[in-house]
């Protein structure tokens, strides 16, 4: 890695809409926390920048289903989100707004020294229009037929289905969300930064970063050899950072437009210095975001920063693939997701288990896959077999046989070579990984010193040897207690909160990423403090409930989604007044032999009993609807089935889901009884 005075590190901003989920973590907030905290223990000058973005239309688009304003859709959610942040122990060093004036100010001085200095091409385009809601359609209120994949439901900007990214002018029969109704084209003047003017100078940045990661070079590649177009640096729209000239009421910034200047206006806001952060030589900045935000973290922001002058371009955009949730793609329209806030409530204190479980199955180079197993799995077998059992063993054999000191060093065992051996390549593996953000493979080599420990004391079996030689028994759990402070600081990056547990247990108040392998970090007669155990078993029951939890979630949308078939068609009174409808009762049941779906009913009717047989066989066992009260159709001329006279039909009401009810009288009554 190059050598930088300081660091801006930013986490992609998200829209204020919606509480976090396991794919934003994963995606980029996550894995942009870890890399900060690798530089702090370096001693290294870096910030960590981040906020909501509160502009656009998903804003708006939520403010109108809840009834809202658009600000107060955003003050919830920004309270909510950062509330969320701070528990889960993402360290931020400001977590700001774009609908801060401070963001606005600076955004609209952005845009008008582009705008004083021709940057922009006006245009006069022809643009979806809503007559009925008398209002233009900014992308993502119009919605149609894919052209790609042919799916319905696209938006304007991108289909969601199959990734392809879309003009509203390429959908196949387009509708307004506002309405429902099929928008008209009417012009309107827009202001639109001239990307094919910026591509060569683009195309020389991109190339001049052959460290990339594949994912991110190939999608801006593609997008540079189609050949870059002019885009609209303005819109239509309420909702927004207003468009700073006279005359353009009703216009605002593209949301795309001000969102990455809003990293730079909370820069602003954490500190004076800021521009030194931004514009500086010496200055590096890398921004960790999802790979649905590349081309704009890529292309679009890098030449409004190129035609702005001063800028220094981002030195890394560490993108990561999607995370997806139990085999299928997180979708917060069907609350298929992992909700943060619902985590910390039912997993109070295990925060790190999430952080650890989503950092093992990170999706680095493609989609990754989160379940509820591995993560049990991840907790049971790794954090509480590996590093909780070798921590918890070294504290209870100090506790137990010096009084909790750290004991001097004296006889070795003859395996403290080969341990050093082990650990002595460690740091450096660590730190290549994570400055190439590995961050998988660096919690492979953290999780290695607590693996060494667990050997070590494997091997050295101070438990047995206390009795015959005490020293050389105290020099071994000498040798254990330095690796669980290698321990502490190898994992701080993925695993805070318990690192500073280590850190309190040892009284090791401040430390340093070099300090990995100094065997005499912690000092001999030193007082320890027993953690405790760091993490406990998590049972089969627990993570029952959150599959339920989901399977629960899914059954309600699908439910919500099912279609009521339509009302058939008039019938006259008479027509009803010939079905006789009796309440009866179920007196015997039994399948029907080579049929799936039949099953065999004996049915009380008051006067006698009669056979009728029902295709309930896969919803219901006949023992259990034995003595059940039933309604049915006694008058229906029998029918001859599979050698069987059924006599009549039993009334069932289909649920949403295709499951059967009976339909039973809401009170006791006589076999017999006619329903009318």
């Amino acid at each position: 890695m190059a050598e930088f005075s300081r660091t801006t590190v930013t986490a992609a901003l998200i829209y204020a809409n919606g509480p976090i989920h396991i794919g934003h973590l994963a995606g980029c907030y996550l894995p942009a926390d870890i890399y900060v905290r690798f530089l702090r223990l370096q001693k290294k000058d870096v910030i960590f920048v981040s906020g909501t973005d509160e502009h656009g239309v998903p804003i708006t688009i939520k403010a109108q289903k809840e009834g809202k304003t658009p600000q107060e859709v955003v003050d919830y959610y920004y309270k909510e989100i950062k509330s969320s942040f701070d528990q889960f122990g993402i360290s931020f060093d400001i977590y700001g707004r774009t609908s801060d004036p401070v963001h606005h100010k600076i955004s609209q001085d952005f845009f008008l020294k582009l705008y004083e200095e021709g940057k922009f091409v006006e245009e006069t385009t022809m643009q979806y229009f809503d007559e009925s809601a008398n209002q233009f359609l900014a992308d993502r209120y119009i919605v149609g037929d894919c052209p790609s994949c042919k799916q319905p439901g696209a938006y304007g900007d991108q289909c969601e289905k199959c990734g392809t990214t879309l003009s509203p002018n390429e959908l196949v029969n387009p509708k307004s969300m506002l309405s429902g109704a099929s928008p008209v084209l009417k012009p309107t003047k827009n202001w639109f930064l001239p990307l094919d003017q910026w591509q060569p100078a683009l195309t020389e940045y991109i190339h001049s970063h052959p460290e990339w990661k594949p994912n991110v070079l190939g999608q801006v590649k593609s997008w540079l050899q189609d050949g870059l177009k002019p885009r609209a640096m303005t819109r239509d729209l309420n909702w927004g950072v207003p468009i700073p000239l006279l005359g353009t009421e009703g216009k605002v910034l593209y949301v795309w437009f001000d969102a990455p200047i809003g990293y730079v206006s909370m820069t602003s806001q954490l500190t004076p210095d800021w521009e030194t952060y931004w514009k500086a030589k010496d200055s590096r900045i890398v921004h960790f975001i999802g790979k649905d935000n590349i081309v704009f973290h890529c292309l679009i922001f890098p030449a409004m920063c190129l035609a702005h002058g001063g800028y220094q371009l981002a030195d890394q955009v560490p993108a990561n693939e999607f995370m997806n949730l139990e085999g299928e793609k997180i979708s917060t329209s069907r609350n298929w997701a992992v909700w943060l806030h619902e985590y910390l409530v039912d997993f109070p204190g295990k925060q790190d288990v999430l952080r650890y479980a989503l950092t093992a199955s990170s999706p680095e180079t493609k989609d990754a896959d989160f379940t509820w197993a591995d993560f049990q799995t991840k907790n049971n077998s790794e954090l509480v077999a590996i590093l909780g059992n070798f921590v918890n063993r070294a504290f209870v054999l100090i506790d137990k046989n010096f009084e909790s000191k750290v004991p001097v060093k004296a006889e070795e065992t003859g395996l403290e070579d080969e341990l050093r051996k082990a650990l002595v390549e460690i740091p450096a593996k660590l730190d290549a990984a994570l400055a190439n953000y590995k961050f998988r493979d660096a919690l492979v080599l953290a999780m290695e010193v607590a693996r060494i420990g667990n050997k070590y004391l494997a091997e050295a079996e101070p438990w047995k040897i206390i009795k015959e030689n005490p020293a050389k028994a105290g020099t071994v759990l000498n040798y254990a207690i330095q690796l669980v402070a290698h321990a502490s600081i190898a994992l701080e990056p993925f695993i805070p909160f318990t690192a500073e547990r280590l850190r309190k247990a040892l009284g090791l108040e401040d430390c340093s990423w070099l300090e990995i392998a100094n065997f005499d970090l912690i000092p001999a007669g030193k007082t320890l403090q027993n953690p405790g155990l760091l993490f406990e078993k998590i049972e089969d029951d627990v993570i029952q409930k959150q599959i339920d939890k989901l399977a629960q979630s899914k059954s309600s949308m699908e439910l919500a989604k099912k279609e009521i078939a339509p009302i058939k068609e008039t019938i006259e009174f008479d027509d009803f007044a010939k079905m006789d409808i009796r309440v009866g009762q179920i007196v015997e049941a039994s399948k029907m032999e080579k049929s799936k779906k039949l099953l065999k009913l004996t049915v009380d009717d008051g006067i006698r009993t009669r056979t009728i047989l029902s295709g309930i066989a896969e919803f219901f066992e006949p023992e259990a609807i034995v003595g059940k009260k039933i309604s049915f159709l006694a008058n229906l001329a029998p029918r001859k089935m599979m050698g069987i006279d059924s006599e009549g039909m039993i009334l069932m009401a289909e649920d949403a889901d295709g499951s059967l009810a009976f339909m039973q009288p809401s009170k006791e009554v006589w076999n017999g009884a006619t329903i009318r």
